[in-house]
């Protein structure tokens, strides 16, 4: 395995969860996710985002409205001098008990083999817990961004894994991922 990767949840991590996003003007960025892309990259990591997107399997909204907010992120990656390597998502309703819904592994697996991914020198970087739990099951470090601080300290007490690092926003995660 030759490539080392930051692996990135999308709603909560990259830009503002509210919720079931369905249209491009709903996907607001980050602060210091731009920056913190650029730095990764420059530092010879792939970029791969896993994301749920239960709402297609529940009939919220269609995969074209996936791929029209997938468009709009990396038209804005892209204005901005920098890119994903890989975009991965899980369609499933979470009832259809699926290999590549977070906390399981599909979606890691299926880049690491796409990509060919050194795991061990690997990192995933999420809000949930569920990103965790992924990250340990697959051997990679893992960053939380909490961004429902009560949510997470519920889904914390009721994991059992633990964060590697835990940090208040996207460029602190990547500065720590730089240092280890």
């Amino acid at each position: 395995m030759e490539n080392k990767a930051v692996f990135i949840d999308r709603d909560g991590t990259i830009n503002v969860n509210v919720g079931y996003i369905d249209h491009p003007d709903d996907f607001q960025m980050y602060p210091g996710v731009i920056e913190g892309i650029k730095l990764l990259k420059k530092n010879g990591y792939k970029i791969i985002v896993v994301t749920n997107q239960s709402g297609i399997g529940r009939g919220y909204f269609e995969k074209k409205n996936l791929d029209d907010i997938h468009h709009k992120m990396k038209n804005e990656l892209f204005e901005n001098e920098t890119s994903v390597d890989a975009i991965y998502f899980c369609p499933h309703h979470p009832k259809d008990n699926c290999n590549c819904r977070k906390p399981r592994t599909g979606l890691l697996e299926k880049a690491v083999k796409d990509l060919d991914i050194n795991i061990e020198e690997s990192f995933i970087i999420g809000d949930r817990m569920l990103d965790m739990e992924a990250g340990d099951k697959i051997g990679c470090k893992t960053v939380l961004i909490p961004e429902d601080e009560e949510k997470i300290a519920i889904e914390m007490d009721e994991s059992h894994v633990k964060p590697d690092f835990i940090c208040d926003d996207f460029l602190s995660g990547v500065k720590w991922i730089l240092k280890n």
